[in-house]
């Protein structure tokens, strides 16, 4: 799949079940949300939720494995980044579902168009 200047591989199944098990959990989402918009230490998204700090090292983590988010060291922090290339390879696969989906209703239409046509005549 090409994307810009950059080529990207489509999704194995193993990678598009770690993304979509990931963001099936609404405090995964928010912290890919939140780092979207800036970089965090996994201590200031702590901060964000009412769980234990290893809590969200385990949401964080779960989110690296899906490589939907990177942590590099910054002194003592681990600060979270995203990971916008895995990003927009999920937001791919959706895009060909949503095309396909979309096929499949054009042609419905086309169908009943043509039935109706059928039944004037």
């Amino acid at each position: 799949m090409v994307v810009g200047n950059e080529t990207e591989t489509e999704l194995s199944d193993p990678e598009v079940d770690r993304v979509f098990q990931a963001l099936a959990d609404a405090t995964r989402r928010d912290i890919v949300a939140r780092v979207v918009s800036r970089e965090q230490s996994v201590s200031d998204l702590a901060r964000e939720y009412t769980m234990s700090f290893a809590a969200v090292q385990k949401h964080v983590a779960v989110l690296e494995r899906a490589k939907l988010v990177t942590k590099q060291r910054r002194g003592r922090e681990q600060i979270v980044y995203p990971d916008p290339g895995m990003l927009r390879r999920a937001a791919q696969l959706l895009d060909s579902y949503e095309e396909i989906w979309r096929g499949r209703a054009d042609r419905i239409d086309q169908l009943l168009a043509a039935d109706e046509k059928g039944m004037r005549k």
